[in-house]
């Protein structure tokens, strides 16, 4: 059973609207805490995020059960974690130590009254809750915030149209370099992993008391392997071939010895029957890279891109080529962002296997349905003769330079003064992407796709208030500063 938040103060728990910020602090978590205050002050907004979260993690369930989480400690929590780019570890730290965050969750007690009853969440907890968050939800509050932002900040009047920028980079996947003869080894040391735990269970699977014995040997062939295709000097070829033979020979009995054990024998429960499962797939994939091994070093065949995986585990992982000169590659997902003049982020999407011509009609229409845009600016990246058509159709101003030779008409128009000047505000998005991965986004720690594109999108959200936040500072020492000067003033 959750609340939205604790409607019924304890006596002693400081107030969440009373959460001191500290106003010339440059640091991000007052800009942080100051957005997160307006939100929660400001009804119609804190109406809409909690109407969200409560479709999300409500929806179906009794109202009955244990207290958990309410849902605007979930909420601090995970925009917490992003904001400032730390782990779980250091998010259970903030929780148990910083006074401003503690308050903010609703759980701060007053030194006055009972001392000794300190609330705490533990390091599970908060992992099990911010997980419950997704990323078609993320996507929606994300809205709610830049609307909040144009109208209870930047005070932007309704009718005013937008100057967006579009941009894209790449956020990393959290996996090691891949070549074909590491993945074999990550496919056999996970089924042998595989294999243990199913032991521990049922002890009466036989044929595998050695397990330790097999990985030290295959281990022991694919660094052999690995340092012969590194090297140098005379015969290269004939030791590759070799420690290949050596390596892809004890793989295949492993291959066989896994094909002939039968799990579903000897299981007497769910979960060894999950590990069965668990254990086909990594037989699967070994299978797969004893071929890819076999077909690259023995046959000297090229392997087709869509024949290569670039991890087992983040599956989803794209090996990504920018043109860059360093990092030549990243593995990953690139994700392509929009961001406003005032620097907000009012769309972000992940591109499936694209490119960044590919999501140009798609995000104008996403957006146009929503916003009113005067000029919108993209990279050559974006660019195609259909994108550049269809987006001069739509907007006032559209700034998307053309890959290669221009015509005549084209050259004119891309050295007007007034392409040249967007063209140039245009770099301000790649302030916007370099803040992003400082904050964490440059390389996503949580596993599986679904939490990649949640960290994603908890990190724009986190981002936009941190902005807004920024922005009621900025506001608030201007104030200040007019206050002094005016009791200066008076005094004199």
């Amino acid at each position: 059973m959750r609340k939205r938040f604790e409607q019924q103060m304890e006596l002693g728990v400081k107030p969440i609207e009373e959460t001191p910020v500290r106003v010339k602090s440059r640091d991000d978590i007052p800009a942080l805490i100051k957005a997160l205050l307006l939100i929660y002050t400001t009804p119609r907004y804190n109406e809409s995020i909690f109407n969200i979260l409560e479709n999300k993690l409500l929806s179906g369930k009794k109202a009955t059960g244990r207290f958990g989480l309410n849902l605007w400690q979930v909420f601090v929590l995970a925009q917490f974690r992003l904001a400032l780019g730390i782990d779980y570890d250091r998010l259970d730290e903030m929780v148990s130590s910083h006074s401003g965050l503690r308050q903010l969750l609703g759980i701060e007690n007053n030194a006055d009254f009972y001392s000794d009853n300190f609330i705490d969440f533990s390091y599970d907890r908060i992992v099990d809750n911010v997980r419950l968050l997704d990323d078609d939800t993320l996507k929606k509050i994300n809205d709610v915030i830049v609307e909040f932002g144009h109208s209870k900040v930047f005070k932007k009047k309704e009718t005013a149209a937008l100057s967006v920028k579009s941009d894209s980079y790449v956020v990393e996947s959290n996996v090691h370099f891949p070549t074909d003869y590491n993945l074999l080894w990550d496919c056999a040391r996970k089924a042998l992993d595989t294999i243990e735990k199913i032991t521990r269970s049922c002890p009466s699977l036989p044929g595998w008391r050695k397990t330790k014995e097999w990985k030290r040997e295959l281990k022991n062939r694919c660094r052999a392997l690995g340092k012969a295709c590194g090297s140098g000097g005379k015969n290269k070829e004939q030791r590759v071939k070799r420690a290949t033979e050596d390596y892809l020979g004890k793989a295949v009995v492993l291959s066989k010895k896994l094909h002939h054990t039968n799990v579903s024998l000897v299981a007497d429960d769910i979960q060894t029957l999950t590990l069965g499962l668990e254990l086909e797939r990594f037989i699967r994939l070994l299978d797969k890279h004893i071929d890819l091994v076999d077909r690259r070093l023995l046959q000297n065949q090229q392997i087709p891109h869509g024949e290569k995986m670039f991890s087992i585990f983040e599956d989803y992982t794209e090996w990504i080529n920018k043109g860059k000169s360093r990092p030549n590659v990243e593995l990953g997902k690139k994700l392509s962002i929009t961001t406003d003049q005032y620097g907000l982020i009012i769309d972000h999407r992940i591109l499936e296997n694209q490119t960044d011509s590919q999501i140009v009609i798609q995000t104008i229409d996403h957006l146009l349905a929503k916003y009113k845009i005067t000029n919108w600016s993209f990279d050559k990246g974006y660019y195609h003769k259909d994108n550049k058509s269809y987006l001069d159709q739509r907007i006032d101003q559209a700034i998307m330079p053309k890959k290669g030779k221009r015509t005549k008409q084209e050259t004119i128009e891309e050295t007007s003064p007034a392409f040249k000047t967007l063209k140039n505000k245009h770099s301000a998005v790649e302030s916007n992407i370099n803040e992003l991965e400082h904050c964490g986004l440059n390389r996503c720690p949580d596993k599986g796709y679904h939490g990649f594109k949640r960290y994603i999108s908890i990190g724009v959200t986190a981002y936009n208030l941190k902005r807004i936040g920024r922005e009621l500072l900025k506001q608030e020492r201007k104030e200040l500063k007019k206050q002094k000067g005016k009791n200066y003033k008076a005094a004199a």
